[in-house]
């Protein structure tokens, strides 16, 4: 029964964005072409039918967007913030494949202006449609309607912090009815007992419950298998805690392998959206990069010819993502055989700790490479790797197989994630930062990473290269 009423609410919601959708592009429309036209310099847009095509085509990719985003899941105890963000994913993707079916087919040349209206007023009306059923949901729960009853199997501080997490959450409409503790526990719990989980199946038939939440200790989940299968047989809908690990570092999330559900523990950032943006990025920045800079590129090349014999390209071996080797390409900026001569240098190494070697007057270094080192234009070259994806724009260094071998088992994580050309380093001193400092910032940069963080860190990043802070 609570299944079938998800389902109903969740295909209400869906034809009420399919309405809000449609009411916005006249909204736009509207805007665009009566109240802007006059006010600023613009010309008078095709009649509305025009746009008819467009409003079909937002409709029929809303459907398959939300298929991917799933913006019509767990909308009761769900952030209003949460589902925000879901929603603006789903018009993101909806928006893109407008734009790009527009580029394909197009017969007309449509207003940019009225798109941006367009999925703009949308995404207002969507979220103000769900901050004003949320009002609405709350006051029917207020006066007892549309609520859910459940009881809490387990006698343990995680089961008290479900029941507590919950009773602050008013709104989400759930009723506590009381605890089901295992047959042998002893610990005093806070509020009504029901019983034990012997007696499940007589619970269930003198109790009315909505929902069992089980927050057995990993211990006993030989014993919880029972009673999931007696909720599963009276329509009684079962949750289980999934905080089996405490101590993690992963995000939690539930999969389906072939029809068996599997947890998922990942520490690494997995919005497919986002990350599909991250790469646009670095295929866009990078192949303007390589063609824009061109010219400099062969003067550098001609520079580097003329100042010391060897090679223009520097070649080294490096570790990418989870442990793959790869090879990264600088323009050289030292002697041609300052890897042979590495055995006479590592006394002046200024990182005292760890694996990496620096130094600020590497005597190895041309005159050439001292201003490519300056300038940071001997890394400009691994945009290339960047376009073979071997690399990212924004990323931790790549380190070498000798620096990897001596990682401690903390530090190996910064490999989780493709390496990158500048990083949260780049524009916190680079080689003034230490090598503890580095790995930590590298972590941070891998548990906080969003792709606008990453955005942020290429405009920090351009001063830091033009002023030449911290390059050595």
């Amino acid at each position: 029964m609570l299944k079938q009423r998800a389902r109903l609410v969740a295909g209400g919601l869906r034809v009420l964005d399919l309405c809000t959708l449609a009411l916005a592009l006249p909204i736009a429309y509207f805007v665009r072409d009566s109240l802007l036209v006059g006010r600023v310099s613009l010309s008078q847009l095709y009649p509305f039918s025009t746009y008819l095509p467009v409003l079909v085509a937002s409709l029929v990719l809303w459907l398959g967007a939300s298929a991917i985003t799933q913006p019509y899941q767990a909308y009761r105890t769900q952030a209003v913030s949460a589902e925000a963000a879901r929603l603006l994913r789903t018009l993101a993707i909806t928006g893109l494949g407008v734009a790009a079916g527009q580029f394909v087919w197009r017969t007309h040349e449509l207003s940019r202006l009225l798109f941006a209206l367009y999925f703009s007023t949308a995404f207002v009306l969507l979220v103000a449609n769900r901050i004003a059923l949320r009002f609405v949901a709350r006051a029917v729960r207020r006066r007892g309607y549309n609520t859910r009853t459940y009881a809490v199997v387990g006698a343990s501080e995680a089961a008290d912090d479900i029941v507590e997490g919950i009773r602050v959450h008013r709104e989400w409409g759930y009723t506590f009815a009381g605890h089901i503790l295992p047959d042998d526990a002893v610990t005093p719990v806070a509020g009504p007992v029901l019983g034990r989980l012997s007696q499940l199946e007589q619970i269930l038939k003198t109790n009315v419950l909505d929902l069992v939440i089980i927050a057995a200790e990993r211990e006993r989940l030989e014993d919880i298998e029972e009673a999931v299968l007696l909720c599963e047989e009276q329509g009684v809908a079962v949750k289980v805690s999934l905080n089996l690990f405490p101590a993690r570092i992963a995000r939690v999330s539930v999969e389906d392998l072939e029809g068996v559900p599997m947890l998922s523990f990942s520490s690494t950032p997995h919005d497919l959206l986002a990350l599909g943006m991250k790469r646009a990025f670095d295929l866009v920045v990078s192949a303007f990069v390589l063609v824009l800079f061109a010219p400099v590129f062969a003067a550098v090349a001609i520079a580097i010819r003329l100042g010391t014999p060897g090679p223009v390209f520097f070649r080294q071996r490096r570790i990418g993502l989870n442990g793959r080797e790869f090879t990264l390409y600088k323009f050289r900026s030292m002697v041609q055989d300052a890897e042979a001569q590495l055995g006479h240098v590592l006394a002046l190494n200024e990182m005292k700790v760890g694996p990496v070697f620096k130094v600020k007057n590497d005597p190895r270094v041309t005159a050439v490479g001292r201003w490519l080192r300056k300038t940071s234009l001997d890394e400009f070259p691994q945009f290339w790797n960047v376009i073979r994806g071997e690399m990212s724009v924004v990323g931790p260094r790549p380190p070498l197989p000798t620096e990897v071998d001596q990682y401690k088992r903390w530090q190996r994580r910064r490999l989780s994630v493709r390496p990158g050309i500048t990083c949260t380093w780049q524009v916190s001193g680079r080689s003034e930062v230490d090598f503890h400092e580095w790995m930590k910032l590298d972590l941070e940069y891998i548990d906080s990473w969003t792709f606008w963080g990453d955005i942020q860190i290429v405009l920090r990043t351009i001063p830091a290269v033009l002023f030449g802070r911290g390059a050595h």
